[in-house]
């Protein structure tokens, strides 16, 4: 209990602190993390792999800015939050580069990439050859290196056996879904079906594109590394918290990040879950199901105030992101999720104003 209230106290409730933590540490903190990586990857000798790194973090950056934000909640642990996010993150990004644009469909080749992802999660893991049943193959070290970051970062949080199997269980599903979703383009979607058949038991009220998307985010995980960045977390909380994660939370997420990738992805012919809707106003109506149904479950968890905080941040960092404006299906979306909710539209308008700075 009192490691509890110690976290609890640790985590801010209110915006005015949260964007203070966020813009004053938390993201010139990611950015020296992603410039460094950067450097690294500069000096990737095969270059494709080296033009996919690097392309990865200048398209992809919000990600890691974004998924920082649970390093926003415990302050005194950003030297390991940090690292870590960017680091689980940017191999994320990284892969999710290699397989949307190699020439390869082997799943077999996709799941050996992948493997990465779950010896970082694990520091006992030995390290795979990733790039096995791969084209290109020489990455000069490269993602081990960001394998053993992550592995020597979670050894630093105290309840990290708490959570690392439900962590490896979100994971599981993320890679499952990689491997799905790149495969020939005749097969994904009944792969994909199939694979909702194994599930869809377990998270009713939800659709099969809706449990992909969900499967496609990071948070959970994040949320978990957060959580366990203090002593004394107990197993109840661990599946209280993975339970508001997943599907409503992580949906929400990639949904939001399907919507304004949707010209985007159907020109470079990439597997869209929102292109699943019958229309516009559909996905705006399924969008804010999740968001609501986010903001009901996350009020089980401690602090429940972040948590709302986080969600709100994910739309107005979506929303405000300048591909909204040249689609104007995606800018109704926008319009019908930002009404009526005015913390969103304070979390817009500073992070509009934290791009432009940035651009």
């Amino acid at each position: 209990m009192n490691a509890q209230r110690t976290i609890a106290r640790s985590i801010p409730s209110n915006p005015i602190v949260m964007m203070y933590r966020l813009y004053r540490y938390i993201l010139p903190e990611v950015n020296a993390q992603l410039k460094a990586w950067r450097d690294l990857a500069n000096r990737i000798p095969d270059p494709e792999l080296k033009w996919q790194a690097i392309a990865s973090m200048t398209s992809k950056r919000f990600h890691c800015q974004g998924g920082a934000v649970y390093a926003a909640g415990n302050l005194k642990m950003r030297h390991v939050l940090v690292p870590l996010i960017v680091a689980y993150q940017t191999i994320s990004d990284y892969l999710d580069n290699l397989c949307d644009r190699s020439t390869s469909q082997d799943p077999q080749d996709f799941r050996m990439l992948h493997q990465s992802m779950l010896d970082a999660l694990d520091p006992a893991a030995p390290l795979h050859d990733y790039y096995a049943y791969h084209k290109e193959k020489d990455d000069g070290g490269y993602l081990a290196q960001l394998v053993k970051t992550c592995q020597s970062c979670v050894l630093l949080l105290p309840s990290y056996s708490r959570v690392m199997e439900e962590i490896r269980r979100l994971a599981a599903l993320y890679i499952d879904l990689q491997v799905y979703k790149h495969i020939r383009p005749e097969w994904r979607e009944q792969a994909l079906l199939d694979w909702w058949q194994l599930h869809k038991e377990e998270y009713g009220g939800i659709k099969w594109n809706e449990f992909a998307a969900a499967a496609g985010s990071t948070l959970g995980i994040f949320m978990l590394f957060l959580a366990s960045s203090e002593a004394g977390l107990t197993e109840d909380e661990v599946i209280l918290i993975r339970e508001a994660y997943f599907p409503y939370v992580c949906g929400l997420h990639i949904l939001l990040d399907y919507l304004i990738d949707q010209e985007e992805d159907r020109i470079g012919g990439d597997l869209n879950f929102c292109s699943y809707y019958s229309s516009f106003d559909q996905a705006a109506k399924r969008i804010r199901h999740f968001a609501l149904q986010a903001r009901n479950r996350v009020g089980e968890l401690k602090c429940p105030s972040f948590h709302r905080m986080v969600i709100e941040g994910l739309l107005a960092l979506y929303l405000s992101d300048p591909k909204v404006k040249h689609q104007q299906g995606v800018r109704h979306v926008s319009k019908t999720l930002m009404k009526n909710s005015p913390l969103t539209r304070i979390f817009f308008l500073v992070n509009s104003v934290w791009i432009r700075f940035q651009s």
